[in-house]
């Protein structure tokens, strides 16, 4: 399955992850370090629970750490996905609760790992746009540059959740 386009445009984040609310951070599998290369972002134990949107092997977390995986494109999601996306930003939230940190990490960090810290930002009392505006703010102004995924915020990803099913064949 392929997860992501091709986007030269958008540049690599020039740090591996970012704290976009106490304890809640989002981020990627690669960087830019100092040295101008491309550096992976290896999760040891930094976090108390990690969710990862894209696996890849040997980027962690380490073997204490809370791992979620949901595998998901950078593109249009079913019913099944956005269903994921929800169970992760209402995890992300209890483990908050809880005082656990979180890192929500996917290719970059913006799109998916966008996706499910807006909807947590959202269901701890932010409106779509200040979560959207908070995300860009601190991680990066390319974070959430996937239309289609501002689109499933402003609709609400349950109400996305439902329309996609609704789309979806019957077999």
């Amino acid at each position: 399955m392929r997860t992501r386009g091709v986007q030269p445009d958008v540049p690599v984040p020039d740090r591996p992850w970012s704290e976009v609310a106490p304890g809640l951070w989002m981020g990627g599998h690669e960087f830019r370090g100092r040295s101008g290369r491309l550096q992976p972002a290896v999760v040891g134990e930094e976090f108390d629970v990690v969710q990862t949107l894209l696996r890849r092997a040997g980027y962690g977390p380490g073997p204490d750490v809370e791992h979620h995986v949901w595998p998901i494109p950078d593109g249009p999601l079913d019913g099944t996905q956005l269903a994921g996306v929800i169970r992760l930003a209402r995890a992300a939230g209890e483990a908050l609760d809880a005082g656990r940190s979180v890192l929500v990490r996917c290719h970059h960090g913006y799109n998916r790992s966008g996706l499910v810290v807006a909807h947590a930002l959202v269901r701890r009392g932010r409106t779509t746009e200040e979560a959207i505006q908070l995300i860009r703010a601190r991680r990066s102004p390319w974070a959430l540059h996937n239309p289609l995924f501002v689109e499933y915020l402003r609709a609400g990803l349950p109400t996305a959740r439902l329309l996609e099913e609704l789309e979806e064949p019957a077999e």
